[in-house]
């Protein structure tokens, strides 16, 4: 996904400002054009970006009037919008003013429209993060599914690939307003995006996330359900009794048996097959979430557990119901596998087997590639 933002795409806007701003010369664009090819993303967009801050003059009103007068121009688009998103930003924290910093917000919900402005919006939430939700809070009443989005998906306490934004950490309740407003909205994908935001909120305050999830499912639409599943999902996998409450899975007494393997070692690029059998000992039936843990081997030599939704079941008093599984170690963009001793487990809404290990061969595991246009996590 490198390649995303290439020679080409660079030009592309070259040319676009060239039709609104004749008179600038664009040369670091120009060399930006060279420059990015060999780069990662991230650092493509910083090229650009700084070409940017050099070819236009300087302050902050000169970077808007480029900004919303590019977008006027038909073959204006694509990825190119992150940078110029992040140009935006950066001069109007340049600036300092707090009319120059409103603007920017504004420029970035209409950039959205076209690509995500969702990183860019990162550095003002940094700078003035009461402000810049003031203005997001608004944003989830907008006639544009995009700019609704960018209200919940800017304000993720850990939006993937982003900057941190400490202020939002240490304010779970800050964006409560946001996803109250946007958990039932028509457009799935910011549906989506609000139950991302809460199941970020799990990591930081669980109790929280639990109340913000007994209003939703007191107040619910259609999509209601599945969206508390989604944001409660960290939740159940830790077999927080809130939220399994919430989603409906009880039962006492439930064991779980260690799982067993049909082989190890795996291959490289292989995959491991087991089963287990879940038991409700309880006295009445269960609703039972069941869920599997892969402990895989860190470059460091250490296991970093990684859960994953394995089945739903109902069992009856003293019933066992037996699930299977076959994971798969072929090489994918967002995990370098390891060889080494890994385990597997697998939990009933929260209750864990006891661990059955295997050991993954090999040494030529897949490096992953970067890059993404607003993902969801």
């Amino acid at each position: 996904m490198d390649e995303l933002i290439d020679p080409r795409a660079v030009r592309g806007l070259r040319e676009s400002l060239r039709a609104v701003a004749p008179g600038l010369p664009l040369r670091a664009l120009a060399d930006a054009e060279h420059a990015v090819p060999g780069r990662r993303l991230r650092e493509r967009v910083d090229i650009v970006r700084d070409a940017l801050r050099e070819d236009v003059p300087a302050g902050f009103a000169a970077a808007r009037r480029v900004a919303v007068d590019v977008q006027t121009v038909p073959r204006f688009g694509g990825w190119v919008i992150w940078p110029l998103s992040e140009f935006v930003a950066a001069r109007a924290l340049e600036s300092g003013s707090a009319l120059d910093f409103d603007a920017a917000m504004d420029a970035l919900a209409q950039l959205t429209i076209g690509l995500s402005s969702e990183f860019a919006v990162r550095d003002l939430l940094i700078a003035r993060p009461e402000r810049a939700l003031a203005t997001m809070r608004g944003w989830t009443g907008h006639e544009n599914e995009h700019v609704r989005r960018l209200a919940t998906e800017g304000s993720r306490a850990y939006l993937p690939w982003a900057r941190r934004v400490p202020w939002l950490i240490a304010h779970p309740g800050a964006t409560r307003e946001i996803i109250d407003a946007t958990y039932r909205d028509a457009a799935e994908y910011v549906r989506r995006s609000a139950a991302n935001h809460l199941n970020d909120l799990s990591r930081v305050d669980p109790a929280f996330v639990v109340s913000v999830g007994r209003g939703w499912h007191a107040a619910p639409d259609a999509n209601t359900p599945r969206v508390l599943r989604h944001g409660l999902r960290t939740l159940v996998k830790k077999g927080d009794p809130g939220a399994l409450s919430l989603l409906g899975y009880t039962g006492d007494g439930l064991r779980v048996s260690r799982p067993r393997l049909s082989r190890s070692p795996v291959s490289a690029g292989g995959a491991v097959e087991f089963s287990a059998t879940v038991t409700n000992g309880g006295g009445v039936a269960a609703t039972v979430a069941i869920d599997y843990s892969i402990g895989f081997v860190r470059a460091n030599g250490t296991l970093s557990p990684k859960t994953f939704k394995l089945a739903s079941r109902t069992l009856a008093p003293g019933e066992s119901v037996a699930v299977a599984k076959t994971h798969s170690f072929r090489p994918i963009t967002t995990r370098t596998y390891y060889p080494g001793r890994h385990h597997v487990t697998v939990q009933a809404n929260g209750i864990a087997s006891p661990p059955a290990e295997f050991t993954l061969l090999g040494d030529d595991a897949a490096t992953p590639a970067e890059g993404r246009r607003g993902v969801d996590g």
